[in-house]
């Protein structure tokens, strides 16, 4: 797809210019401007006022050295990183991750599809994002709660409850959650809600763990809603097997679909009858091991060395719950002939650009991960209600309101979609839905802002 106006094509030259050697980003803000030029042909007040050009560039950018010290008494170097991209309609609001591939690009990537689609919630929040190149695997509990106390040493200079509330992402958890969380409180001396992802017993909302899958099985059930179709008797692909991909896979199985493949880093299981939910949260959750040992105990179930191979398996909905870039064209092809039905994204951006033209050019429905994996966002979003209220939902109370959420996301992409003349086009829809929101409120703010 090709830009159609000079004014789009230019700005998306300058961010490559501006914004050197980081692919990712380009990809993110590609995505959105290619479905600008209709808003912007719109809506000559926001190219007049400067929106486009400034939605593109962080609010702030925060670069910091991690020093921490391992089991053997060697000092470790790591880079930190926080993108407070924009606060129009809240304050920033994204995870932090730790993982060997973080670098500013990736950040600056999840942090402008944060603006979006904590936009598309409807709850007050504005986009960020962090992490580090620090890799939990393979650290003792000792060294990471090391590594996050250094870590939060710095970033709390930078955060509050009301300026920026970090949650979980790729290797952030329940446990860095609480040793972050921990040293801010030491360090500022204030219990307040500016982390969430956090344990129960300390201000943690309920349906956190599992928002993110749930939501984006809720978001795919509307959507083939709109075909009068469900989950019923499906067979669902699932890539990943962190939180996202493992309660995706339960809320799948409870809509009544059957479950067959899900991955890690490694390689992918195959398990024809179905996945045994219980044992992957054994081995994912409790014993912290990689899938392989899946197979060990499911005799009837197979491994495969390498991730790619998972999309050659026939289903009727994909859900890539892994990482970016995972589904490529040659991927989507072969789930088209297979016959898929729908593909979610419950990871950021994990389909390539070919792919997700392929998928929309073929009228498969495709929620993309600005859409379909707010889930996780929203639930943090009402966490921090939670702990500004002092008081705490039930399961069944955040559960119920996640499904209102995702419900008005799909609408609110369909309408939009709709309105600019392509009604099955979710990611068009969630780009301009998503966009005139944080848009009005800019232009209201002022230039100076």
């Amino acid at each position: 797809m090709a830009f159609c106006t000079k004014y789009m094509e230019n700005l998306m030259q300058r961010v490559v210019a501006n914004h050197p050697a980081e692919p990712e980003f380009h990809q993110a803000v590609k995505e959105v401007l290619l479905c600008m030029e209709p808003v912007a042909q719109k809506n000559p007040k926001f190219v007049d006022a400067g929106i486009f050009e400034r939605i593109v560039e962080p609010e702030r950018i925060i670069i910091f050295r991690v020093s921490w010290v391992d089991d053997t008494g060697k000092v470790q170097v790591n880079r930190g990183f926080r993108v407070q991209f924009n606060s129009a309609i809240g304050p920033y609001k994204g995870g932090l991750r730790f993982h060997p591939s973080v670098n500013l690009g990736v950040i600056k990537f999840l942090g402008f599809e944060q603006i979006f689609k904590n936009s598309l919630t409807g709850l007050p929040m504005g986009g960020g994002k962090g992490g580090s190149d620090f890799d939990p695997k393979g650290k003792s509990d000792n060294e990471i709660m090391r590594f996050c106390q250094s870590f939060m040493t710095e970033l709390a200079k930078h955060i509050g409850q009301d300026t920026d509330v970090p949650a979980g992402d790729i290797g952030v958890g329940a446990r860095e959650i609480g040793y972050m969380y921990g040293q801010y409180k030491r360090l500022r001396n204030e219990f307040t809600g500016v982390l969430t992802g956090k344990g129960l017993t300390y201000g943690g909302s309920l349906v956190r763990k599992e928002a993110t899958g749930y939501g984006c099985c809720y978001f795919t059930a509307e959507m083939l809603k709109t075909r009068n179709d469900s989950f019923e008797n499906k067979t669902v692909v699932i890539s990943g097997s962190g939180n996202v991909a493992i309660y995706a896979a339960e809320k799948a199985m409870a809509l009544g679909a059957k479950v067959v493949a899900m991955s890690d880093s490694n390689g992918y299981i195959h398990d024809p009858e179905g996945i045994d939910i219980d044992l992957m949260k054994q081995i994912k959750e409790v014993d912290r091991k990689r899938i392989y040992e899946y197979v060990k105990v499911r005799t009837a179930a197979t491994y495969t060395e390498g991730c790619r191979g998972i999309w050659q398996i026939p289903c009727d909905i994909a859900l890539p719950c892994a990482t970016q870039n995972e589904l490529h064209g040659e991927d989507a092809k072969v789930l088209i002939e297979n016959g898929i039905k729908a593909v979610a994204e419950g990871a950021n951006m994990p389909c390539t650009p070919e792919a997700v033209d392929l998928f929309l050019s073929h009228k498969i429905l495709f929620g993309p991960g600005k859409a379909a994996n707010a889930g996780g966002v929203a639930t943090s979003g009402l966490e921090m209600s939670q702990n500004s209220m002092r008081y705490n939902w039930s399961f069944e109370e955040v559960d119920a309101k996640l499904q209102d959420i995702m419900k008005d996301i799909h609408a609110s992409a369909r309408r939009a979609a709709t309105e600019y003349g392509d009604a099955d086009n979710y990611v068009l829809g969630a780009n301009i839905a998503g966009f005139l929101k944080v848009a009005d409120a800019m232009y209201m703010q002022g230039v100076a802002y």
